[in-house]
This record gives structure tokens, sequence and C-alpha cells, in this order.
């Protein structure tokens, strides 16, 4: 017997189906039993979230995606350098647009007095969701239910 979704809260105009069963698209659902997810299968380092979390700027010279010239783009730094040991983890990598990623080049941001304004962390996957795309009120609410309203505050300034 498998476990089955409860359906919290579902949009009753648009449905979902399938072969044989027609119901309302779910909004919200419960699970009943929470199966841990090892870490290697977490969310994956992707230029799409990582420059997410960075909020779209340079962390080595604080320009964001907006001011950067013609030719310029944001890139992935690797803190440690891939040629010196480093990792793609969300620890050792950091959003730098082209011009200091090319002058950090493979060196430790301090051999050549550069450091990101803020220090390389795994990001909640609530926090990346949000700035990679914007929670329905419906998720929001449950978002302040569980994660309380101090996360819904860190959220918000992310928009």
């Amino acid at each position: 017997m498998t476990a089955k979704p409860k359906f919290v809260e579902a949009d009753r105009e648009r449905l979902v189906r399938s072969a044989s069963v027609s119901m309302p698209r779910p909004i919200v659902i419960r699970l009943t039993k929470f199966i841990h997810v090892p870490r290697r299968f977490r969310r994956q380092v992707t230029n799409t979230f990582l420059f997410a979390r960075d909020g779209y700027q340079c962390q080595y010279c604080a320009r964001p995606a907006s001011a950067l010239r013609p030719r310029e783009s944001l890139t992935r730094d690797h803190l440690v350098p891939l040629s010196r040991g480093g990792t793609n983890s969300w620890t050792n990598v950091t959003t730098a647009c082209s011009t200091c990623n090319t002058r950090k080049a493979n060196r430790l941001p301090h051999e050549i007095g550069m450091q990101p304004a803020h220090a390389a962390a795994e990001p909640h996957f609530v926090h990346l969701s949000w700035a990679v795309r914007r929670l329905t009120p419906i998720q929001e609410k449950y978002i302040r239910t569980f994660y309380g309203a101090e996360t819904v505050a860190e959220l918000e300034a992310l928009r």
C-alpha cells in the first residue's frame, strides 16, 4: 500500500487529468510520510540559483547585473579554484562579474586582496524558490505557518 498525499488546498477551476481520473489541481499538498533526501541529492549549484542567492550582484565590486557593460556578465567564481582542489559546492562559489573573475584568476581571494561581500553558504530552498520566482499568497501563508514570520520577512526583502 502506498501513502497518499493529502490535498490541503486545490484550484477547483483547473483540473488535472489522467487516463482514468480527473481532480482539482493541487496548490498545497501535505505529505503524510517524510523521506530524508541524502545531501548529494539536494539542490545543486546552478548559476540561476547562485546569482539569486547573491542578489544578482558581483560579490567583489558590488555592481549589480544591470550595471555591467555590454561585454561583461555575471559569472561563477570558485573561492578555492578547481585547479587548486576547490569544489563546486555552495560554500566554495560566489557570484563575480567577468572583470573581477578574470582579475582573481586561479588565486585565493586573500592572495589578491579581494574579499566577497558575503560568506558563501548553502541557501535554504525556500529562499531560492522565492528569489527566482515569486511565490503565491497561498504559498506565503504556509511558509509563514511552518517557517515563521522571520523567514517571510527575509523573503520579502529579496523582492
